[in-house]
């Protein structure tokens, strides 16, 4: 990084950020245990007393690095050695001296995208597993490997500070991490030999526009609204911090593990009772994600409640109560007794059907009641109508529980707590307006609040795995992507750096999205300079959104960075499209990193590749490998005029190379 690019940082810390008064302080990512990247001049920053000098010194060092705070800011660069330690650093401030312990100098490198980066370790059991995980957990002790999680945040305008701290990888801390961050700095770490630093900032269900600043969105006319109600809400967004901070607040950041969200207290309790009067709730019509009602963008805690008649017969006879998927997790009872729950994270997609013991059906009148708490993306009991049902056990007939349930907001999660309003009345009416219904999915507010404040650490480069959440939008995205590229490389300082990434796995989104635009919107960016793409269509799980095989992936991304960043052998490309020629009947298809030939699996529907003449009518078809060729054909197709692979939603993997990586999904014609 040069002092040119220094000096543009240091004034985006300065004009970005609140005014940081006499408070002297680092940045949140230098503390001990960090990784600096190594042979670089690494940027330190904080504030501190205006006019007042900071020098740096460290152990590796002939002398002080120094800057002064002209402003409340300072920033400063740092030489750094190749790849040892560990080290002190040593900062002074006037009479303040803090020594920063146990800094190694290695490779560092961000690790961001949504659920499948964010996905522990641990996973997000029974419903999302990670392969291995207590055996890989177990043996993680690995203390060259440093860890740093940006703690979730969104916000308005660019923040300079975020919540995180650096730790040695052991089977204690790991659990938590990323496991796709985790396997792919392992394999660096033990190829290398040197210390790898990995700065984990990842949301789940989040879109690549949120992940954008403000100034490249701004290129394109359609983010103008949002970005000028988001300058206009920054005022707003510091009114609604204020009134939150006027409730009980439950810390999350001291919960973790599968009892995270159990036993909560939110000063609920009356909420499932019988005799509770519910009378001033607002009415929600169910199943629906409540982000598309008047509860808007709202991460928290929201009672439902429902009085439902049923047939006489039904008295004292064991029920079925059927809630459909509940993003994310509930408690539910039963005229006031509670009937089962789905407390542990992951299990925002599976379905919730409860036992109901006849003791507790004593009248014609039911009462249902729900809690739902919603941590990150949608939230609420979202299913398809038919899955709200209630019926007797055995019985062939139900009542539909879809229609009117009453609800009531009693807790409100933001940044790491729950603030608590309780239901001793309709708080939630209360709560300041904004400019715009901020939240993890409005465009800028992820960069603003998770990645800002890392610039402009010194990194060696950046994986991404990300892409779900725009599947509506391909087109879109094929011109966002790149442009979080550039914007990425231009912040951090290093216009090259590596960047790579990994293409959507297989599943099964339905009818209504086609999964294959976004997959090819991703394969295009390859055509920007030094990136690389990982592709899962053999690891992924057409059931699961989020496949349990982070080991190959991070592998792959590793083998990615092994073999371009760092100069190793081994392959690491998988075959992808470069021309197509006619021949008699047929379609000759070309491929690149396919040396040594190209290998066919049986799939589940055949050879993958489809076929269509100038009727645009596609056929499942034919194929034959020649070499690094395949050949494609069809008997009803006599002049062939396009071929597709693998172009669906959950696609079987049945082209490799040699090497076993798989070829990526590709189309000859534009179509659609």
């Amino acid at each position: 990084m040069n002092i040119k690019t220094l000096l543009v940082m240091a004034t985006m810390l300065c004009a970005e950020a609140s005014p940081a008064g006499d408070e002297f302080r680092l940045a949140p990512l230098f503390t001990d245990n960090m990784v600096l990247q190594q042979r670089s001049r690494a940027p330190l920053w904080g504030t501190g007393t205006p006019g007042v000098v900071v020098h740096v010194t460290a152990q590796w060092g002939s002398g002080a690095e120094t800057a002064v705070a002209s402003d409340g800011s300072w920033i400063l660069e740092l030489p750094t050695p190749p790849a040892s330690g560990p080290f002190h650093v040593t900062v002074q401030h006037k009479d303040t001296s803090v020594v920063l312990r146990n800094v190694l100098t290695g490779e560092v490198w961000l690790c961001s995208g949504q659920s499948n980066m964010e996905m522990p370790l641990a996973g997000w059991p029974p419903g999302d597993t990670i392969l291995n995980s207590a055996r890989e957990i177990a043996g993680a002790t690995y203390p060259g490997i440093r860890l740093f999680t940006v703690r979730r945040a969104y916000a308005a305008q660019p923040e300079r500070v975020c919540d995180g701290s650096w730790a040695e990888c052991s089977p204690t801390t790991i659990s938590a991490f990323s496991a796709t961050a985790y396997f792919f700095g392992k394999r660096v770490h033990e190829t290398l030999g040197v210390p790898v630093g990995l700065i984990h900032a990842s949301w789940g269900g989040t879109p690549v526009e949120s992940w954008l600043s403000g100034r490249y969105l701004s290129r394109y006319p359609q983010y103008d609204t949002t970005l000028q109600k988001l300058g206009e809400g920054a005022q707003g967004q510091r009114i609604l911090q204020d009134w939150l901070r006027r409730f009980p607040a439950v810390n999350m950041r001291l919960r973790s593990g599968e009892m995270r969200w159990v036993d909560l207290d939110l000063d609920d309790r009356p909420c499932p009772s019988r005799a509770y009067d519910d009378s001033r709730w607002h009415t929600m019509t169910l199943p629906t994600l409540w982000e598309k009602t008047a509860l808007g963008n709202f991460d928290g805690a929201v009672w439902f409640r429902r009085h439902v008649t049923i047939p006489a017969a039904w008295r004292h006879k064991d029920l079925e109560l059927n809630l459909g998927p509940i993003d994310d997790v509930d408690v539910t009872y039963v005229n006031g007794v509670k009937v089962g729950a789905h407390e542990g994270e992951g299990q925002w997609n599976a379905g919730r059907t409860y036992r109901v013991p006849g003791r507790l059906i004593d009248s014609v009148v039911v009462l249902i009641a729900v809690r739902v708490i919603d941590y990150q993306g949608g939230g609420g009991i979202y299913g398809d109508v038919n899955q709200l049902s209630l019926r007797a056990e055995g019985s062939d007939s139900a009542l539909s529980l879809a229609g009117d349930w009453k609800y009531l907001p009693v807790a409100e999660y933001a940044g790491t707590s729950l603030y608590v309003f309780g239901s001793s009345g309709n708080v939630f009416d209360t709560r300041p307006r904004l400019a715009v219904d901020l939240s993890a999915q409005t465009p800028s507010t992820l960069y603003n609040g998770m990645i800002s404040p890392l610039v402009p650490f010194s990194i060696r480069g950046a994986i991404w795995y990300q892409g779900e959440a725009n599947t509506h939008n391909p087109g879109e995205y094929r011109r966002l992507f790149p442009l979080l590229i550039e914007n990425w490389r231009h912040d951090f300082g290093a216009p090259s750096a590596p960047f790579y990434y990994v293409q959507i796995a297989p599943y099964n989104y339905g009818s209504s999205t086609r999964a294959e635009f976004l997959r090819e919107a991703q394969g295009d960016a390859l055509s920007v300079e030094n990136t690389g793409m990982v592709v899962t269509l053999d690891i992924g799980n057409p059931d699961n959104i989020h496949p349990a095989n982070k080991l190959e992936v991070g592998g792959r991304l590793a083998a990615w960075a092994l073999g371009k960043t760092y100069g190793k052998n081994g392959a690491f490309a998988g075959p992808l499209f470069a021309s197509v020629t006619k021949r008699s009947g047929a379609l000759a298809v070309s491929f690149t990193d396919a040396e040594g030939g190209l290998i066919m699996k049986p799939g589940r529907e055949g050879t993958g590749f489809q076929i269509a003449g100038a009727d645009r009518v596609f056929r499942d078809a034919d194929a034959r490998v020649e070499g690094d060729t395949v050949i494609v054909s069809h008997p009803d197709v006599p002049i062939p005029e396009a071929v597709r692979y693998a172009f669906a939603n959950a696609p079987a993997a049945t082209l490799f190379n040699r090497d076993g990586l798989p070829a990526s999904p590709f189309r000859t014609d534009r179509w659609d």
